[in-house]
């Protein structure tokens, strides 16, 4: 089945530009001109991966993305951020927010396509996942849930594969390329720093439930997951 994917963009020469690609790449593309027709398009069916300008009329893309993120119908959606800024801390930004990757105008419709397929490629080995439990924190990967002390959490799709990870592979030492390997699939359009903004954002998550010292920085190596956090 074709993946649809919704093109929010209040330019209607770029989402026409956008859309071309998509059909070329096999894909379903669903237009939205601000924040409103994005909800409209996302009631009427969930669309399996969202393009998002950053600028858009009335609210924002990135407001957009993290209002996305706390809905339970659209905070497993990939998110793929579609911007003129490009310097560091706006795409850092970004990736806070909850945006799963981005790509900076002017693109390719061949780089478009590539990231697209390299995030819901991502997103189906999360559906690949087990379960798996190690002290008070549990993933069950039927129902593609987290909980931590019997209580639910709300992670994106890349904490979700992150935590999944380290969950599997405890008390080892990874650097943030290897991680960018084994969890991202080698993405060479994923940066290293991005490794860092997805650990800030899954301690926070864990933080309310006091786990979030499992995710241990190991200075100078890189990261180490825990059951041992005295």
């Amino acid at each position: 089945m074709q993946k649809r994917i919704l093109i929010v963009d209040d330019e209607p020469a770029i989402r026409d530009m956008v859309a071309f690609a998509l059909r070329k790449g096999d894909f379903v593309p669903v237009h939205a001109g601000d924040g409103a027709e994005a909800a409209a398009a996302i009631a009427e069916r969930v669309p399996d991966l969202i393009l998002l300008d950053w600028m858009l009329p009335g609210t924002s893309g990135l407001e957009l993305a993290r209002r996305w993120r706390r809905d339970t119908l659209t905070r497993d959606i990939p998110i793929i951020m579609l911007t003129a800024r490009g310097e560091e801390n706006d795409r850092v930004g970004g990736l806070e927010a909850g945006v799963d990757d981005y790509v900076v105008k002017p693109f390719s419709a061949r780089e478009l396509l590539a990231r697209i397929r390299a995030v819901l490629r991502r997103s189906r080995d999360d559906d690949a996942d087990g379960s798996v439990a190690v002290g008070d924190l549990r993933i069950d990967g039927a129902a593609h849930r987290v909980f931590a002390a019997g209580e639910a959490l709300h992670l994106g799709p890349s904490e979700y594969r992150l935590l999944h990870f380290f969950m599997t592979h405890v008390d080892r030492v990874y650097s943030r390329a290897q991680l960018l390997d084994l969890v991202w699939g080698g993405n060479v359009y994923v940066e290293e720093r991005t490794v860092d903004v997805h650990i800030r954002r899954l301690r926070k998550a864990l933080e309310p439930s006091g786990l979030d010292a499992m995710v241990q920085t190991v200075r100078g190596s890189g990261y180490r997951f825990s059951a041992a956090v005295g």
